[in-house]
C-alpha cells in the first residue's frame, strides 16, 4: 500500500484524485510504439530541413554535428 498512498499523496497535492492523475499521467506517457513513430518522425524531419539522418552511420556527418552543438554550448 505504500506507492498508493504516495501516489494518491501527489495526486491530492495536485487537486486531483488518484484516478483523475493517473489518467492524466497515461495521457502523457507514450507507448514504445508511440516513441517509435516520433523518432521516425523526427529523423525525416531532421533528413529532409538538412540532410542528416541520425540512423545512417556517417563519420563526417557525426563530426560536423557534434562541433556544431560544440560551438552553440
Amino acid at each position: 500500500m505504500e506507492t498508493r498512498d504516495r501516489l494518491a499523496a501527489v495526486a491530492a497535492a495536485e487537486g486531483l484524485s488518484l484516478r483523475a492523475w493517473l489518467d492524466k499521467l497515461a495521457e502523457a506517457v507514450r507507448t514504445p510504439g508511440e516513441r517509435a513513430g516520433e523518432a521516425e518522425r523526427t529523423r525525416q524531419v531532421l533528413l529532409e530541413l538538412s540532410g542528416y539522418d541520425p540512423a545512417a552511420s556517417d563519420p563526417e556527418a557525426d563530426a560536423l554535428l557534434a562541433r556544431r552543438m560544440a560551438e552553440a554550448a
